[in-house]
């Protein structure tokens, strides 16, 4: 199978909640604390390019939520075109439950946005959507679709180039006060946590799909 066991995940899961939990409490009780990191970080930031922030709308324009969605139902059309149905049906499921998850989350945390951002940018600031729905993507580019090609370089070139882009939607979100730092690595530490879930899932329920006589011949 594309995804199978693997010792620890336990445990990353584990990690990756607690700390994902612990950010979110903290933006919802507006701490102090976590106040002071993210003015650390953004104080860091210049932001007197007029070049830099066409490139970082442009980034944000590319990763947006719905953006992200049209990504994941393509890499889902490509994998059931090619016989991989139940890592297809999973592709979806995972982007579809992670979004859910952020959304829902959203609106318990309730985190007010950065002061200054752009109109467009509504809602709530935690966790981060654009950067959510980007390393999902990632996440499954790198777990159903990278282990497909045979060239280890190709292979490595991309998880580079698929890192790169969620840092870049990262401090793109950051840049244009869109959101605070700690609102995407909080989605990050969502997206991660959820995958190990996903990944559970998938293991459990992947043999018991492919006895139904529509998925027989999906490749696992």
């Amino acid at each position: 199978m594309l995804i199978e066991k693997e010792r620890g995940r336990g445990l990353i899961l584990t990690v990756t909640t607690i700390l994902f939990l612990m950010l979110a409490a903290m933006a919802m009780r507006q701490s102090q604390l976590l106040g002071l990191i993210d003015s650390e970080m953004v104080n860091r930031i210049p932001r007197n390019s007029a070049f830099a922030t066409a490139v970082f709308s442009a980034i944000t324009k590319l990763a947006s939520p719905s953006f992200d969605l049209v990504y994941m139902v393509l890499i889902a059309g490509c994998l059931w075109f090619f016989h991989y149905r139940i890592p297809a049906l999973w592709a979806l499921g995972y982007g579809l439950g992670g979004n859910v998850l952020g959304t829902l989350i959203k609106h318990i945390v309730a985190r007010s946005r950065p002061i200054g951002h752009l109109p467009a940018d509504d809602g709530y600031s935690f966790p981060s959507g654009h950067v959510l729905g980007t390393f999902m993507v990632a996440a499954i580019l790198f777990l159903v679709v990278l282990p497909v090609i045979k060239s280890r370089l190709q292979r490595l070139l991309i998880q580079t180039i698929l890192c790169i882009w969620v840092l870049l939607v990262m401090f793109s979100r950051v840049f244009l006060q869109a959101h605070f730092p700690t609102d995407t690595i909080g989605a990050v530490l969502l997206a991660y946590a959820w995958l190990q879930v996903a990944e559970y899932l998938y293991i459990w329920l992947a043999p018991q799909l492919k006895q139904w006589s529509w998925l027989k011949t999906s490749k696992l």
